[in-house]
């Protein structure tokens, strides 16, 4: 790999303000940036919320929050702040509008991002962003698809690589305490995270249940974010091998929980890029969306259940509803063919 040399003053920043799984897997774009410059000062600007998942990556020298609720006046305030940090490189990840303005205003000398950013007219460089991305034998996944950013300044071959977190000792000592009062018998567990924002990519309600139910030998871990919390009771109700974690653990305490799960249970959302952070072995449903979009588990041991449908993908991130009314990229998902995984 050729790398161009910066000097220890040298300041980059990356910016990812999309999702809390784009930013999960935006930490493997962090990590390749500091192996080409490994003597850069690397600054990282995401959405508020999200700073928790990079929180303690020591790869960061400084986190920007945009925080997203309080529009213009936040917007305005990360860029001036964005400006007066001179940096010499700015890597833009993301393709709307606003993380446009900041690298567009940045100052910095070289500006790189992807050509569907409203603003790209302004970048030094722009890179050709395609979903899905389909190559002469495969198709690149998306933190190959992140990787051809640095491809104007470093020689180098695209391969998948996952996304790292980083766990405090208190947020391990939390996580160990939780599975002792919980698992006294030491079973096998299992870690499940029925939701996602988007309703057609969650494998359907009575789908879970019947896996809770066929699960009976195995400590089950739910989890999730509070608002899950009930959606999770209705899922679990009378299981008495399952448990209910939704609201009590951050993302990192949550992908360390999956660290050493015998399965992981995951739809196309964020916590399937919390499995592969700890390489996981992974069962990831995709039911509306297919991996060709390049959002895959990463993890050494996985599987993905997805049935072929004409209607299928309906969308790029999922629906509200299924627009035909069956559903049947879920429903057709039979309980049998994970039980055969385990």
């Amino acid at each position: 790999m050729q790398v161009k040399s910066l000097s220890q003053k040298n300041k980059i920043l990356i910016i990812q303000t999309a999702f809390i799984g784009d930013v999960i897997l935006a930490t493997s774009f962090i990590r390749q940036v500091h192996n080409s410059y490994p003597n850069a000062e690397i600054h990282f600007l995401l959405r508020a919320g999200n700073q928790k998942i990079t929180e303690h990556n020591p790869l960061i020298q400084k986190t920007i929050i945009w925080n997203k609720s309080e529009k213009w006046k936040s917007l305005f305030k990360c860029i001036k702040e964005v400006r007066k940090e001179n940096y010499n490189l700015v890597f833009n990840i993301q393709r709307f509008f606003n993380s446009g303005l900041i690298t567009a205003l940045s100052k910095a000398k070289i500006k790189i991002g992807f050509d569907k950013n409203p603003m790209s007219f302004f970048f030094t460089h722009k890179i050709k962003h395609m979903i899905p991305h389909t190559t002469e034998s495969s198709y690149l996944h998306e933190v190959e698809r992140n990787q051809q950013l640095i491809s104007p300044l470093v020689k180098q071959e695209l391969y998948p690589t996952r996304p790292e977190l980083y766990f405090t000792a208190k947020e391990k000592e939390k996580v160990e305490a939780i599975k002792k009062e919980s698992n006294s018998e030491g079973k096998p567990y299992i870690v499940m995270a029925p939701s996602s924002v988007w309703f057609t990519k969650q494998l359907q309600k009575k789908k879970w249940m019947e896996l809770v139910k066929n699960l009976i030998d195995y400590q089950i871990y739910c989890i999730g974010g509070p608002d899950d919390k009930n959606y999770i009771d209705e899922i679990i109700q009378n299981q008495h091998h399952a448990i209910n974690l939704c609201g009590k653990l951050s993302l990192t305490e949550s992908a360390y929980l999956m660290q050493d799960a015998h399965k992981v249970m995951v739809n196309d959302s964020a916590p399937l890029h919390l499995a592969s952070s700890v390489n996981a072995k992974t069962i990831a449903f995709f039911c509306s969306t297919v991996e060709e979009f390049g959002y895959g588990p990463l993890s050494d041991d996985h599987h993905i259940i997805s049935k072929k449908l004409d209607c299928k993908p309906c969308g790029l991130h999922g629906k509200k509803e299924c627009p035909l009314g069956h559903f049947n990229c879920s429903e057709r998902i039979e309980i049998n063919q994970v039980m055969q995984l385990l």
